[in-house]
């Protein structure tokens, strides 16, 4: 029951930016249980491990579309001074490079297990939608076929009273 909280905690700081899963900077310091400041310190001392597509900062715009969706403090009252950075599920591994506490090792686990049961269930997730828009067409053509049929039945039962009309005159 822990790791599925422990998922449930991970999986619920996952973002989408840029088309790519990342994690805040912030985010992987509070559950690496160090600070933000720390974290980043590490990751600048080992800059080489941290390409663009492992991390990358965050522009203001991105910011504040996100500051909507998570609580940020506010830059005029101590906050942040400069944009967040993010890293990738690449990026993520690399920082249990750099950081080297028991923490971090069994926090890293459980996000690279976070990351491997979030695109299984992308991949069911697909397969499921596939199957759907395949019914749907299914029953797209036998709607077609049964009003098709309706449509003829209708016609026909029109002639039969235009004649029982014509014949009772």
């Amino acid at each position: 029951m822990d790791e599925l909280v422990v998922q449930g905690e991970i999986n619920s700081k996952i973002l989408t930016l840029r088309g790519k899963q990342v994690m805040l900077d912030r985010d992987l310091a509070e559950l690496y249980q160090v600070e933000t400041k720390v974290l980043n310190q590490a990751v600048k001392r080992n800059i080489k491990r941290f390409p663009n597509d492992f991390m990358f900062q965050i522009s203001e715009i991105e910011f504040e579309n996100l500051r909507s969706q998570i609580v940020t403090s506010s830059l005029k009252h101590g906050g942040r001074r400069y944009m967040p950075f993010v890293f990738t599920e690449q990026g993520i591994y690399m920082l249990a490079t750099v950081l080297k506490s028991d923490v971090a090792i069994d926090v890293n686990i459980a996000i690279m297990r976070t990351f491997i049961k979030l695109r299984e269930f992308s991949k069911h997730y697909n397969a499921l939608a596939k199957q759907l828009i395949e019914i749907d067409r299914k029953h797209e053509k036998q709607y077609k076929e049964l009003k098709k049929a309706l449509d003829e039945l209708i016609a026909s039962s029109e002639v039969v009273d235009v004649k029982v009309m014509g014949f009772l005159k």
